[in-house]
């Protein structure tokens, strides 16, 4: 009886260490089973961009400076003689001619000058004469020795005195003349005159400082501005090999074209504080859109490039890597692909080097994309669409990429989760 008893405990014992293995081993497969199940995968959806295709094209090199309007004459017109000034015969501000009359000093001090010059080679003209008739006689006397030597060579001195006196004398009233000449005062250029200086009725110096009045020549005018030194040598090349180089200047603001010349004067220094060169173009002005000493903004047609690769400039990046584009590969994808740039124009810019006519970049929705990432361009816009459409047409073309992630968030986050 007792052995009996003692075998049921042996038996539970080993039955309860049994199912505690099984259960064990159970709980082992479900572990193993969670661990190596794997994740249900979702699909990220493509980024809605717009693309573009590179193209060939040409491209014109500018340069865009800072100028001012430089007139090509600005004449103080100052009294060569003092007097009285007695009239002034131009209007403020306006246009006047070469030659033409501007103010009158009182000439009678100097026409009495002249009259009193004139009286003294009367005088001596006469004096001449008189020397020349003794010296006529004295030649007779002479050739009969019926004088001294002595006397006739003193005459003939006496001549030669009388001959000087007579062209100081003349040039006394040439000087007097001169004078007379000054006293009305004539434009020296051709040009715009400004704000009387001297009122009439004022005493004027030859030595007075602010003038008379100010001529200004506007037409034609010149616009001076600076390039930096690495440009100057294309500039060089071109203006001596013939070309002619247009320039155009914009007001201050850049809001409008003001008016088209052309490069004329390169300066023979360089500006070694700053590194740059003076140059000056010129423009007939004859609307006198431009004004002196004023500020112009000035772009210089240095050359143009031609069969250039072109792409939109939206479509250049600038990053870790440089500048960089994102180029569309053949599966829908993207890659960063460094570009040398060259010159732009605001809408297009020249790829140097890294990009071939065909190649197709992004040119919107490029802040939401990576190296890899997986694109959907958007639809082009229908070529049919009106003109006055065309503006509100374009707009939800290139706002298309920030609806779609809108519309995605999940997608998006689960992309981004995934990079």
């Amino acid at each position: 009886m007792s052995e009996a008893v003692s075998k049921q405990p042996k038996r539970s014992r080993r039955g309860l260490i049994l199912f505690a293995v099984v259960v064990l081993a159970l709980v082992a497969l479900v572990v193993v089973h969670l661990l190596t199940q794997k994740k249900p995968s979702r699909d990220v959806a493509p980024i809605v961009v717009t693309v573009a295709s590179a193209t060939l094209g040409s491209m014109p090199v500018t340069l865009s400076e800072l100028g001012t309007v430089t007139p090509t004459a600005t004449v103080t017109v100052l009294p060569q003689l003092s007097g009285y000034l007695t009239a002034v015969g131009y209007h403020e501000g306006e246009e006047v001619q070469k030659g033409q009359f501007l103010a009158q000093i009182d000439p009678r001090q100097y026409q009495i000058s002249k009259q009193q010059a004139q009286a003294t080679l009367a005088k001596d003209r006469a004096s001449l004469a008189q020397a020349r008739a003794d010296l006529a006689r004295f030649t007779q006397l002479n050739e009969r020795k019926s004088i001294a030597q002595q006397t006739f060579e003193d005459q003939k001195f006496l001549v030669q005195q009388d001959e000087a006196a007579v062209q100081s004398d003349l040039a006394n009233i040439a000087q007097f003349d001169l004078d007379l000449a000054y006293c009305r005062i004539t434009a020296p250029v051709s040009g715009k005159v400004g704000l009387r200086l001297v009122d009439p009725g004022n005493y004027v110096t030859a030595s007075s400082s602010t003038g008379i009045v100010v001529i200004t020549t506007v037409k034609p005018t010149t616009v001076q501005f600076t390039v930096p030194q690495d440009a100057l040598a294309s500039i060089v090349q071109r203006v001596n090999g013939g070309a002619t180089l247009p320039v155009t200047a914009y007001t201050s603001d850049n809001a409008r074209e003001v008016a088209t010349g052309a490069l004329y004067a390169v300066s023979n220094q360089m500006a070694t504080a700053t590194g740059t060169v003076t140059l000056r173009a010129t423009f007939a002005n004859e609307n006198e859109a431009l004004f002196p000493n004023e500020f112009v903004n000035v772009k210089l047609l240095v050359d143009t490039m031609q069969n250039a690769v072109l792409v939109p400039t939206p479509a250049v990046q600038t990053g870790a890597p440089g500048d960089f584009v994102y180029l569309v590969n053949a599966n829908n994808t993207v890659s960063v692909h460094k570009v040398k740039l060259g010159p732009s124009d605001g809408k297009n810019t020249v790829i140097l080097s890294g990009l071939s006519q065909g190649n197709q970049v992004v040119t919107d929705g490029t802040d939401r994309l990576n190296d890899g990432a997986k694109i959907q361009a958007a639809k082009p816009k229908p070529a049919g669409a009106n003109p006055s459409a065309s503006g509100t047409a374009a707009e939800p073309a290139t706002s298309a990429p920030a609806a779609a992630s809108a519309a995605e968030p999940s997608s998006a986050a689960a992309h981004a989760a995934s990079s």
